[in-house]
């Protein structure tokens, strides 16, 4: 299996100035809970979007992330609020075990604020908020606190995949320790926030699952799976057997 050492160090060191150059000019920074443009970043509100985020496309976010801000504008709202308003909130978005985890988090939260006079301030303390993985925390990290942090999400793992032609089974621990090995190669150590934001809006609007638009790209040059005409077949995720499927579908 191809892996970083397959790209040069060159496309290794230009890959994050060529990206952020590209997001300068093409990126999106009208999104409301965008905190690339302010000193004073709220980790609340990139918290939420992050968990809304989850599986679910940012068209259809918005609405209910104004909703949520419009009724819980900050973490000690949502967490004194009845579970039953949270979920008439939510409902329509799917995922339910998402709100589940957000109304729980956010208790949480308010109970590490009230102890530290902060909000989380390392990955491990966002680890340990209900419903947040390994990169949902560095996303927090990176925008909502403007620590560093590295995202490994489903976008950022398709636009890696490609450019490094990594062609395991993203579904497989080893594919993923390698991706996130990557990711963590290629993130800059100043303005990671920037850099994930970058990297999330590339993957949704560029390299894209089925349409990637590879002539608009500032990472084509040395992007591997374009090279070899191999960028809709990677990356690669085994099926599921029949049975398999049904019974995660009856779980």
């Amino acid at each position: 299996m191809p892996t970083q050492s397959s790209q040069s160090s060159t496309a290794l060191n230009s890959f994050a100035p060529r990206l952020l150059d590209w997001f300068a000019e093409n990126g999106r920074h009208d999104l409301p809970w965008q905190q690339h443009q302010t000193d004073t970043p709220n980790p609340y509100i990139v918290w939420l979007s992050e968990v809304m985020l989850q599986q679910t496309q940012v068209i259809t976010v918005l609405p209910y992330f104004a909703r949520f801000m419009a009724s819980f504008p900050t973490v000690q709202d949502l967490a004194a609020a009845e579970w039953d308003t949270v979920a008439e909130h939510w409902a329509g978005l799917g995922y339910y075990a998402r709100a589940r985890n957000l109304h729980k988090g956010a208790k949480q939260l308010v109970e590490v604020i009230d102890e530290t006079g902060e909000f989380p301030q390392t990955l491990a303390g966002w680890e340990a908020i209900s419903g947040v993985g390994p990169s949902t925390a560095g996303a927090i990290m990176a925008m909502g606190l403007h620590h560093y942090g590295v995202i490994c999400d489903g976008n950022v793992k398709r636009v890696l995949t490609r450019w490094a032609a990594i062609d395991g089974d993203i579904t497989k621990s080893a594919t993923t320790k390698e991706l996130w090995a990557l990711a963590e190669r290629l993130t800059p150590t100043e303005n990671s926030g920037l850099f994930a934001q970058a990297m999330m809006d590339m993957g949704a609007t560029l390299c894209t699952r089925s349409k990637p638009a590879c002539l608009l790209c500032p990472l084509k040059e040395d992007c591997l799976a374009h090279a070899q005409g191999a960028r809709l077949i990677i990356p690669s995720k085994q099926k599921n057997s029949p049975n398999l499927v049904n019974s995660v579908m009856h779980c």
